[in-house]
């Protein structure tokens, strides 16, 4: 009840952002009820029932993270006076904003069920010409508990990762402590040296995940048989491509932040100006903010491009497009999440801000110097991560492109 009092009050951009949580909550339960509509009226192929099962999983990862990085930004996660005088510290405030993503998911979930039920001919005649029904077992009967399950898993990985991301932590001290120098100097070079270290790992990772791909697609005959479909009606690709797709998503993740603290030094390197200086120490200081959700980011779109260039929009033989219904939707849903995190990443950052940036603006430093500021870190990052993503996208799918 108190999250749902709390949220009446909210400003309108927080509300939308948990709209695009319900949204994206809605997107990932109807893939999973589709998953479970097929089964039932396809009994006899089981094994391909349980790939597009395990193909959910994607698309439920991105909105897990679309809803931990708006539960960050949610006013009613940080401590206010108000609550801290009813009781509600830390801990409760953790378990406050976990609720209120629970009820976001939540409400996207029974949207998805009545689309389910809709397209399925349960609750009146077919919007479709009956196509859509037979691909989500219209006719057969749905077992009540296994809806109600499916329907509650992203609302529960959702609320479970918000608290785990929001639980007060304990500060550890440095190895070595420098006792003249701040506490919160010490905690930010162990930001930066934390950052520095996931680069190196993070190109040895996507080096490793391109040399896998490179290895299974060459030897793997070009046969539908014992390979690893996609979704809805896109071929298929050997397990072993996918396996060094997930090497270089996990690579792209943990060399970005380093690859971001490396465009502020650049950006603040010799003998900048007030500009550049000031781009360059924001992206050093926000690196381990926004890094990870760029390079979520750019392996989403290396992943589309790859696709893109595998298959193509043109028709198969048989007439049938590469691209289903369902896949389009569970790519639609991963891209969505994956910009909208970068966007509430950076409205993070530039509220952890707001005392530098009003110290700034006493000193004298215009407003129109600090949008300037933001376009700059901008542009400096899509002009470094676009030739990657684009150069990732096309080792990756080199081999399978012969």
């Amino acid at each position: 009840m108190l999250a749902l009092r709390l949220a009446r009050g909210t400003h309108p951009l927080v509300l939308l952002r948990r709209l695009l949580v319900a949204g994206a909550s809605a997107g990932a339960g109807f893939l999973l009820l589709s998953t479970f509509g097929y089964a039932i009226g396809h009994p006899d192929e089981a094994a391909g029932s349980a790939v597009r099962l395990l193909w959910c999983v994607v698309p439920l990862a991105a909105v897990v993270q679309l809803a931990v990085a708006v539960a960050r930004t949610d006013p009613g996660a940080r401590p206010q006076p108000g609550l801290s005088s009813a009781g509600f510290g830390p801990v409760r405030l953790a378990l406050l904003a976990a609720v209120s993503t629970a009820v976001s998911c939540t409400l996207g979930s029974v949207f998805a069920l009545l689309a389910f039920l809709l397209l399925r001919g349960d609750l009146g005649p077919l919007p479709s010409d009956g196509e859509a029904a037979e691909q989500l077992g219209g006719g057969e009967p749905a077992p009540f508990a296994a809806v109600v399950t499916l329907l509650f898993v992203a609302p529960a990985l959702a609320a479970t990762a918000g608290a785990i991301a929001l639980r007060p932590r304990k500060r550890r001290p440095a190895s070595s402590p420098d006792p003249q120098q701040p506490a919160a100097a010490q905690q930010n070079s162990n930001a930066r040296a934390t950052v520095s270290t996931g680069l190196p790992w993070g190109v040895a990772l996507t080096a490793a995940g391109i040399a896998l791909g490179s290895y299974a697609g060459s030897t793997t005959p070009p046969s539908s048989e014992g390979l690893f479909p996609l979704p809805g009606r896109l071929d298929s690709i050997p397990p072993g491509v996918v396996g060094g797709w997930v090497l270089i998503a996990t690579g792209l993740v943990l060399a970005c932040p380093g690859l971001t603290h490396l465009c502020g030094r650049l950006l603040a390197a010799g003998r900048p100006g007030a500009l550049r200086l000031l781009s360059g120490r924001v992206l050093q200081e926000e690196a381990h903010r926004i890094g990870r959700p760029l390079g979520v980011l750019c392996a989403v779109t290396a992943g589309a491009l790859a696709a893109n260039r595998l298959y193509g929009t043109a028709p198969l033989a048989s007439g049938d497009r590469p691209f289903g219904p369902l896949t389009g939707i569970g790519a639609a849903i991963v891209m969505a999440c994956a910009t909208a995190t970068v966007l509430t990443a950076a409205l993070e950052t530039k509220g952890a801000r707001t005392d530098t940036t009003a110290a700034l603006l006493r000193l004298g430093a215009s407003a129109g110097m600090l949008r300037r500021a933001a376009a700059l870190r901008g542009g400096v990052m899509v002009a470094v991560l676009s030739p990657v993503t684009w150069a990732v996208a096309e080792l990756a799918t080199l081999p399978l492109a012969r």
